[in-house]
């Protein structure tokens, strides 16, 4: 069987072959340093200008009266209430600051990160990089006074941390995603039907995945779409994926399954998965567009900043 027949059957474009030694271990210690918090905090000072401006009133609703907790400030912006403002930080400071309250934001956001084998392949490559990009909008969610729960999937919900709002509670996300380990079956469904059941609260649920389900990544996606969440897709793409660096007669397995296929890799075979890999990406591109989700390209060789600004700039993660 060919590289492009087993795409069509669900085995991974990124089937290694079975020769070399064992598995380098590799370790997300080193994921979220004192340089990844700096620019946490410069995309938490994007954010709120987009949240504070024509964004920030679909997201929030005011609420006022006796036992409404103070929680934090923020600076003004053009067109928000005067009532709001802090006046005793402007006499004190010269600043105007505007208080924000606990039960201020109503937004509900949850980060959902696809931990199934396929997403563990090369070195954990595509797992790395969803792990950085799942903290990073986490942390715009914090720091906006979003309430933001993150789960990890396979074919079920592997993990979870619960609700949590406040930037200083990046480090609890940090902790839940080192712990996170590739492993299991890609099915969207089952693992949506399960997220959709255990959060009765609906609100913005961020996928982020490689998409790579035999049994279509469209049921996964129409499972948030029908329970009333809005899907926002971050979709993690290797070019190694498109074009793997194979040759000759291999014997390949399936990184999920362990299935093996014995295939014999020419150039043409190359090309014609190639060209298959392509149709795959725009057919979830046609999907998204088609069913208004929101959809977002995530190349691994794209700074996470980069990427994060990106999304912010399309209005996905906060329209």
């Amino acid at each position: 069987m060919g590289l492009l027949d087993a795409l069509k059957s669900g085995a991974r474009a990124s089937l290694p072959p079975l020769f070399g030694g064992g598995k380098k271990k590799v370790v997300d210690d080193d994921l979220f340093d004192d340089e990844f918090q700096r620019k946490l905090e410069h995309l938490a000072l994007v954010s709120r200008k987009v949240f504070a401006g024509r964004m920030r009133a679909e997201r929030r609703t005011k609420k006022s009266g006796s036992g409404v907790e103070f929680a934090d400030h923020r600076d003004y912006q053009p067109g928000d209430d005067f009532r709001t403002l802090d006046w005793n930080v402007y006499q004190r400071f010269d600043r105007l600051l505007v208080r924000l309250y606990e039960e201020e934001e109503d937004l509900a956001i949850y980060v959902i990160l696809d931990a199934s084998g396929s997403m563990g392949f090369d070195e954990r490559k595509k797992l790395r990089y969803g792990k950085v990009v799942a903290a990073a909008l986490a942390y715009v969610g914090l720091a906006n006074l979003d309430r933001v729960a993150i789960v990890s999937t396979s074919d079920i919900v592997a993990g979870r941390m619960p609700e949590t709002r406040g930037k200083s509670r990046i480090f609890k996300v940090f902790r839940f995603l080192t712990s996170v380990e590739p492993k299991g079956l890609t099915d969207l469904e089952s693992a949506m039907k399960t997220f959709v059941a255990q959060n009765k609260r609906r609100g913005l649920a961020v996928l982020i995945s490689d998409l790579y389900d035999p049994e279509g990544f469209e049921k996964g996606i129409n499972v948030l779409r029908y329970a009333k969440f809005e899907p926002l897709v971050i979709h993690v793409v290797d070019e190694n994926d498109g074009r793997p660096k194979l040759q000759g007669d291999l014997l390949l397995y399936d990184c999920e399954t362990g299935d093996e296929r014995e295939v014999t890799v020419t150039a043409k075979v190359l090309d014609r998965f190639e060209e298959e890999y392509v149709y795959y990406l725009r057919k979830i591109e046609r999907f998204c567009s088609g069913k208004q989700v929101g959809y977002v390209k995530a190349d691994i060789r794209m700074p996470f900043d980069d990427l994060v600004l990106r999304i912010f700039r399309r209005g996905g993660f906060l329209r």
